[in-house]
Formats: C-alpha cells, structure tokens, sequence
C-alpha cells in the first residue's frame, strides 16, 4: 500500500469519493464574498461527519443584512448529528424524499457516506455492476475480513435470482459459473440455487430458495443484510429510530408495576407523547363474583389448562366444577363431583389437578393417616361419578398430585415416604421409596420435581434406573425451613415456593439460585398455594395469613396490589392461564372469591350463593 496504513487509505479513498460526488456543486456555489469558504467548509464537514469524526463539525448557514454576506457557523454535537441522521433515515423510509433533502441541506450533515448511498440506490435499481463497483469503495470500511466475500455472494445471489425469475437461463447460469461459484462460499446454498434453475414459475422460485421475488421487498432485505457487515458511521443500521423507541417502550412496559396487556394491545394503546403508566382499574383488582357454595374452609382452587374451567375443594369433602365465560369473566356453577369413601368418614380435599388436555380431574385428601385414595374424574361427561379411584396405597398417605403432559400419566405422594407414578386406568407404573413429599410437579421433559421434608426440592426420573437408585437428580436446591408447597412457571425453570414463617421465594432451578424474597404477606405453617399469572407470567399471587391476596411483579419484591375481601386464612390464588384479567382465590371463610379489572362503567359486585342441594351433606 505504497507505505501507507489502511487507514490512511481508507481516508484518501473516502475523501476522493466525496470530492467526485462534490465536484459538480462547485460549479453553482458563489464566487464573490465568503462564498467560497462556505463551500469549503460544508466539503470539509460533510466528509469528516461520513468518516464518523463528529467533533468539529459544524454547517454555514449563509445569513445577510441586506449590505454584505456573512457566514453563521453552527456547530452540531455527536448526538445532534447522530439525530439527524436517525430522522432523515426514519422519513426516508416514509417515502418522505424531498424532506430529507431538505434536512441535509439546511443541517450540512450527510445521511450515509456517498459511496454507502451509491450502493443502495444501485441495489434498489437492480444495477448489479455498478453496485459492485460500490461494494468495492467500501471494501475498507467492511468490520471483518471474510465479510466482503459474503457481501459479494450476497450481492450475486440476488441478481442469480433475479435472471432467473426473468426466464435468462443462460445469463443465470454464468452468474452462477463464473460470478458465484468462485468465490467458494456457502456450498450447501449454491447447491440450492444450481436447483433453482430447474424450477417453474416464480412460486416454486421463491419456496426453493426462501426468497420474496424479484422486486422493492427482496432488494431492502439485502440492503439490510448488506448493512450489518458495515459500521454505523458508514451506513445506520435498518430501521434504527424504531427500534429505539421499541426499546424506550420496552422498558417503560418493563417499569410499569401493573402492566398486564398482550403485545397486541400494548402496541396499539400506547403512545410516545407522554410515559407510560397502566391505570390500576385494569388490572384484576375487583371481586366480580363470590361464590359460596362450599359449606366449610375452601383449600384449593384451580382453573383448567384453557381457562374454562374451575375446580375448587373443601374441608366438607365436596369438588365443584364451574364453568368460565372468558368474555364476560362470569363463572357459573356446573356439577358437583362425587367422592364416596369406603369407610364413609371425611377428611376433606386438599389437592386437585387438571390433565394437559383438560378432560380428567384428579384429586387427593388432606394429611390425615385415612387418607389413601386418589380419585379421577372426566369432567367432559355428564357423570359425576369417578371413572377411577387409585385405592392401592393403603400403608401411604396421598397429600400432592401431579399430571404428566401427555394427559395419560400422573404421580401421587404424601407423608409416609413414598410417591408413585400411575397411568389413568389406575395401574401402578412405579414407586419412588424413601422420600416424604410436601409437593409434586412434572416438567416437560418428564422428570418429577419433589419438595420433601427435608426442606429440598429434587428432580427424579422414573426411567432411569441408576438415579432412582443412587437417589442422585439433576439439580437441588435446599431452604432452611419448611417448604410447605411449590409450582413451577410454564417453562419449568422457575419455582415459586410458599416457606413456612418466610412467605413467598423465587428460585431458579437451573442455575440453583434464589432469586428474590418477597415481602408483606403473613405466612405461618399454614398451606398457602401460589401462583405465576398474567400476560407472559409478569405476576406472582399468593394467599396469606391476614385473609388477603397479594400480588407481585416477578421484578420486585414489594407487591404492587393487595387485594382485601377475605374474611379468614386464603389458601390458595391461581390466575386463569387463558385470561390474564382473572383471578380466584380460596379461604378458610368458605368462600372462593373472583376478580376481574373494574369495567368502564364500574363492575357491579354479583354474589353467586347457590342453593345447598343434599349432595353436599358435609355441612
């Protein structure tokens, strides 16, 4: 390089770039006053702003007081500039042309560098020689070393394709011969358009090669390719304002403590003239139903997988499926499940749990040594009577159920040391032995996630022989006192535990890491299940001691709604996985409690009290 650095190259090559695209304007600039240094000086700028040297740039605004002409220097700051050029890319994009003409000719600060605006305009015209001319120029300016070989194939793919699509098979294939294949990048996909040439008609073109079609579309998608071998001094990157202010809006949505809209309506409802700030009265804040059919404490409520159904249970023995309008967020009742023990004697129902498909309902009792059935029920009939009762633990105490994913499968345990693994026809598939459990859950990939007694949770595998016998998992972690029940997010990488006497803990499983306490509820040895919830899971509920519901952002650890209504211990919260704006909770006053946001014209309070029929005859 004739001694000098690449650099140094790099600046002359920029520099008479810029002097042959100047050249034709020192024809039309004034000769007499300081006309000439006005000239001089917008020349100077403009390519020191293109080689991203922002420091001393500055425009000439020529001002005059009617005598005598004299230049108005204004310097523009780096983020000035850089503004500049964000706004002239954003209207350009508009198709707002002649306005960012304008803005480059009164601020003096170029877009992009004239070579780097030369290739897009060659590109976007299909003018595919000259667009490699301008590759070239840029060659220097390129981030990495291959990355010019695989912005020239870029470049030739396109055009390749674009012969083709005009019915040029020769043209194509010489493109293919002497243009593409030479520069021995990416076989695999020049295996794939050799192909190309084979195809008939520009639908089997464009689903052979992944491409849109010759046109405005494919051509700013190669531009955008194109972009990311070069730095942002050069060329900004594709849609750069916008997706600054995605991430302004992202972090706003992020900071919000009751934000619970999908994406869908956060686009469309927020705006960039003022912070967002969700309003209170759209979030599940309001009771809307209270339902008082249960005639003792209420332990457990779930919704079904779809949100359509809600299962709740009681100290009295008796299950109650309710059926959800996700419209109206109106629950009514549906059926009562029939639980006859043999023994005739009650003990209540601590635990039930829906199958993935949302068919079959399993349930189990409280902690009590009489206690050692599971019942099943296909809530889809019209039945009511179990379809199956797994009685085959009689030396066990059944306190915790679990469902596989495929719907087919579920585990049981309690108190006694032992758990089990069974299929809906009431066969007993495996026992794990050993281990005293306070909670089950199965993850995905069909390892069981166990809180014992010890104050552990593990994960076991029933198909893997040597775990269960060396008693070994995949990971652990420990609290120091009592897990008193536990659930998992949908990924199965957090779990919310309830700790007797610390409230409610965050934990990474993987990473075995305790992520955040969180802090205002009242928890005892009581059994409070909690709940992940809302759009994208953004919210924790739990129960408490105080006869409240809490609710947290998974970012925080003070909770952003406490919700009074509850007149005893609430045992349970779990928010509707179909509708973010629903929530149940289940106390010890006998009741299950609904809440949904305020309405527009202010939620009237609907207390459902159903007649108590004589199935129900634990009151």
């Amino acid at each position: 390089m004739d001694g000098r650095s690449r650099s140094q190259v790099a600046e002359s090559l920029l520099e008479h770039s810029y002097e042959r695209r100047l050249s034709s304007e020192q024809n039309g600039e004034e000769k007499n006053g300081d006309g000439g240094v006005h000239g001089l000086k917008q020349r100077s700028d403009r390519i020191n702003f293109a080689k991203g040297d922002y420091s001393d740039s500055s425009t000439s605004n020529g001002s005059t007081n009617g005598h005598a002409k004299k230049a108005d220097f204004r310097t523009y700051s780096t983020h000035d500039q850089e503004v500049l050029r964000l706004l002239g890319q954003y209207l350009q994009n508009l198709g707002l042309t002649k306005t960012v003409q304008a803005l480059v000719s009164e601020s003096g600060c170029e877009m992009e560098q004239y070579c780097a605006s030369t290739l897009r305009e060659n590109v976007m015209s299909g003018s595919w020689d000259e667009a490699e001319a301008s590759l070239n120029e840029l060659v220097l300016m390129v981030n990495q070393p291959e990355a010019l070989k695989r912005m020239q194939f870029l470049l030739r793919e396109q055009k390749y394709l674009e012969l083709v699509q005009d019915n040029k098979p020769l043209e194509a294939l010489q493109t293919l011969r002497q243009d593409i294949t030479p520069l021995n990048h990416n076989i695999p996909r020049v295996h794939e358009l050799s192909r190309c040439l084979m195809t008939n008609g520009k639908k089997e073109l464009c689903r052979m090669a992944g491409w849109s079609g010759k046109g405005k579309v494919s051509r700013q998608a190669l531009m955008d390719q194109l972009q990311m071998f070069l730095p942002p001094s050069v060329m900004l990157p594709p849609r750069r304002l916008t997706t600054l202010l995605d991430q302004a809006v992202g972090s706003q949505v992020a900071r919000c403590p009751c934000h619970n809209l999908p994406r869908e309506a956060t686009s469309s409802s927020m705006t960039l003239l003022v912070d967002h700030v969700c309003n209170k009265d759209n979030f599940p804040c309001e009771t809307s139903q209270i339902l008082g059919e249960h005639c003792d404490e209420v332990w457990f409520c779930r919704f079904s997988p779809n949100g359509k159904r809600l299962a709740t249970s009681s100290k009295d023995s008796s299950v109650i499926i309710w059926d959800v309008d996700l419209n109206t967020y109106e629950v009514k009742f549906s059926k009562v499940l029939e639980m006859e023990r043999e023994n005739g004697q009650v003990y209540g129902v601590s635990c039930v749990a829906w199958s993935s498909d949302n068919r079959h309902l399993a349930a189990c009792g409280p902690d009590d040594p009489a206690n050692d059935e599971v019942w099943i029920w296909n809530v889809e009939s019209n039945s009511t009577e179990p379809v199956q009762k797994l009685k085959e633990f009689s030396e066990d105490v059944l306190t915790t159920i679990a469902w596989h994913k495929d719907g087919k499968k579920l585990v049981t345990g309690g108190s006694k040391g032992q758990f089990y693994l069974c299929d809906i026809g009431g066969a007993l598939l495996s026992t794990w032995e050993g281990v005293r459990v306070q909670g089950l859950a199965f993850r995905d990939d069909g390892k069981v996630l166990a809180a014992d007694v010890h104050n552990r949770i593990r994960a076991y595998d029933f198909d893997d022989v040597a775990d269960r016998q060396t008693l070994t998992s995949s990971y652990r972690i420990k609290e120091d006192h009592p897990i008193m029940s536990f659930t998992c997010d949908r990924s199965g990488r957090l779990a919310l535990l309830n700790i007797a006497h610390q409230g409610v803990h965050l934990w990474d499983l993987e990473d075995r890491v305790l992520i955040r306490r969180f802090q205002g509820l009242t928890q005892g040895h009581c059994t409070i299940h909690s709940c992940f919830g809302g759009v994208d899971e953004r919210f924790i509920a739990s129960g408490s001691e105080d006869h409240k519901v809490y609710i947290w952002s998974v970012e925080k650890e003070t909770p952003v709604m406490t919700l009074p209504g509850h007149t005893r211990t609430v045992n349970c919260v779990h928010w509707n996985p179909a509708c973010p704006s629903m929530i149940a909770s289940a106390s010890d006053d006998g009741t299950v409690r609904i809440w949904t946001p305020k309405s527009s014209s202010g939620w009237c309070l609907q207390t459902f009290v159903w007649c108590k029929r004589e199935k129900v005859v634990h009151c």
